[in-house]
């Protein structure tokens, strides 16, 4: 089983309209359509370049205001899934539920179906800047490509949630990220490629570039795409399927073999998934998919 994953390296800018945003988004999806993929991955917070539409007064909107946009947002990509017939991750939109708000990664199938992923793991700028709350459910999604689930930037830092996701059989994790600086950016690069190697799975990530000028917190921006392998000798020096270069507007394709991951699994150069030691931690394996104990639902 192959699949063909694109990963946006999203270009930040101001705009006037939700019309330039549609625009923007449908640019990248037709560009990797035309590049048959199956899969494409947005960003993380991609979607507050509408922020920058701004008020009557020409000053960049609030946070609180990017709920208002959410029926716009889940009609483009529905409507462009549906056309394109690929699974669509639209980074990531914050919602809004009883007075909180969430930072909820969206899936969009080729048949119009609509799934959710909140992040799990709040940093501190985002509680303090923004008051966002964390969510509670962790998901994997069942595709006709197979099992996946969306762990968003620092949910990738936490080697537990992954370990659950997996023992779930989620074969490839997608990480829509959004980091302002190197320090962010490695920190969520580097684990990306550690969970590959400890669970023998792929890791698909890419951020945000540019600048929104008038938008706080969105001034810097510091991203690249990775489409992650584990490292081993079937798979390509550096565990790196493919990379897309720092900071610029650009779009990374790479196919992503399934078989690889299950031969390696039984008789790889390392097994690290099945060598854990179980009897000394927690085998998230042993834990019933979707009971209250494993805390993951499909």
């Amino acid at each position: 089983m192959k699949l063909r994953v694109s990963a946006v390296q999203y270009h930040l800018h101001s705009i006037s309209s939700f019309d330039e945003f549609a625009m923007q988004c449908e640019h990248y999806i037709r560009n990797a359509q035309e590049y048959d993929a199956e899969f494409v991955l947005f960003p993380e917070f991609f979607t507050t370049q509408l922020l920058s539409i701004g008020d009557e007064n020409g000053k960049a909107l609030p946070i609180e205001a990017l709920p208002g946009f959410t029926s716009q947002y889940i009609e483009l990509f529905t409507r462009l899934a549906k056309e394109t017939k690929m699974h669509i991750i639209g980074g990531t939109h914050v919602l809004e539920r009883e007075g909180r708000l969430y930072n909820v990664a969206h899936l969009f199938f080729p048949d119009g179906t609509v799934e959710e992923q909140a992040k799990l793991h709040i940093t501190p700028f985002e509680i303090e800047g923004w008051n966002m709350a964390a969510g509670d459910e962790l998901k994997v999604f069942d595709t006709e490509k197979g099992r996946i689930a969306i762990l968003t930037c620092y949910d990738i830092e936490f080697p537990e949630i992954v370990r659950m996701v997996k023992a779930a059989g989620a074969d490839v994790i997608f990480c829509p990220s959004c980091t302002d600086d190197r320090h962010g950016f490695h920190r969520v690069r580097y684990t990306s490629h550690a969970r590959a190697i400890e669970n023998q799975v792929y890791v698909v990530l890419t951020g945000t570039v540019g600048s929104l000028q008038t938008v706080d917190f969105m001034r810097a921006n510091f991203g690249q795409a990775a489409i992650i392998t584990p490292n081993d000798i079937p798979f390509p020096p550096k565990g790196l399927a493919a990379e897309g270069e720092l900071n610029n507007d650009m779009l990374v394709t790479a196919d992503l073999d399934l078989n690889l991951l299950y031969e390696v699994r039984e008789k790889g150069s390392v097994t690290t998934w099945r060598d854990r030691r179980t009897d000394l931690y927690t085998d998230w394996g042993e834990k019933p998919v979707g009971s209250e104990s494993s805390g993951i639902s499909q």
